[in-house]
């Protein structure tokens, strides 16, 4: 097994909430992300979209670029017209050694909505689209895994895939070669215990984002019709170490898979209220230990 620390920008600036975190700079996330221990960083809305300008930054601060978020639009088009949408970013992460190709359908998600939405209500899609939506899924991930990247799905709080019954969709529409983005914080809100997942479909895990959760806040902000992105602001979301989940079955059920590529700490939450270099150090922290302790590392 080999195991690489990486976090996500999004505790220092939100690319869907760009007003938190928006004056501060690529250096200062840089410098905090380098100083806490992290190996690599996922892209966000502070990095330049060119390898020439983005190489010899990421080099100077000796950290690897481990993956980003692309938007996918396959409810409204084919899978030849998304590869074709895809290919910068694409090419993006392979000029730039990364490993991981994250994509989730947006093309009707709701949880960038932070005055329409509701935690309680999420876009369903019908039962006979999931076959076209699987196939085309399953062309693209196909493109990416050929391409020498790890093709990772995200499921995610306000999308198509939210619930445990729509993973098992996804999963039943995808072949293997699809992976998912297992993440611990929107699995959790989506009633999907994580370790279940592992455990019914090691094969499936490419990548690992883990947050940590404030049940109650969510459970009160779902029954007063709270949007996804005012959950956040309002602290449904924390880094690991910090809030309700018990992260040591969740790392030993990875060591039994023999689980190997990146974890990466995803801990949206508003960097006015929550430091993110602290919370991010103490999530950092905090899984290394567990993992250390389930023999992971």
């Amino acid at each position: 097994m080999t195991i690489r620390w990486g976090v996500s920008p999004i505790a220092w600036c939100n690319d869907d909430m760009r007003e938190l975190g928006g004056d501060t700079t690529l250096d200062e996330l840089l410098t905090d992300v380098k100083e806490i221990g992290f190996e690599g960083v996922e892209l966000g809305n502070k990095f330049p979209r060119d390898a020439a300008t983005l190489r010899p930054i990421m080099e100077s601060y000796g950290l690897e670029v481990t993956g980003g978020w692309y938007s996918s639009n396959l409810l409204r088009h084919d899978a030849d017209a998304e590869i074709a949408a895809l290919s910068k970013h694409l090419a993006l992460l392979e000029a730039m050694g990364s490993t991981v190709f994250i994509l989730a359908e947006t093309s009707n998600a709701v949880h960038g909505d932070r005055y329409g939405s509701r935690l309680d209500q999420h876009p369903i899609l019908p039962a006979g689209d999931w076959k076209q939506f699987g196939e085309r899924l399953n062309t693209v991930a196909r493109h990416i895994n050929d391409r020498g990247l790890r093709f990772a799905y995200h499921h995610h709080l306000g999308t198509i895939v939210e619930t445990k019954d729509e993973l098992e969709r996804f999963f039943d529409a995808t072949g293997d070669h699809v992976g998912l983005v297992l993440d611990t914080g929107h699995a959790l809100f989506g009633d999907i215990e994580p370790i279940d997942v592992i455990k019914a479909r090691p094969e499936r895990v490419t990548h690992v984002h883990c947050k940590d959760i404030r049940q109650a806040k969510y459970d009160e902000f779902r029954a007063n019709g709270t949007s996804f992105l005012n959950g956040v602001v309002g602290g449904m979301f924390t880094a690991p170490g910090d809030g309700d989940y018990d992260y040591a079955p969740f790392m030993r059920a990875l060591a039994d898979m023999d689980y190997s590529g990146w974890i990466v700490i995803e801990a949206e939450q508003d960097p006015a209220i929550a430091n993110p270099r602290e919370y991010s150090q103490l999530g950092l922290d905090t899984l290394k230990r567990l993992a250390a302790e389930a023999e992971l590392v």
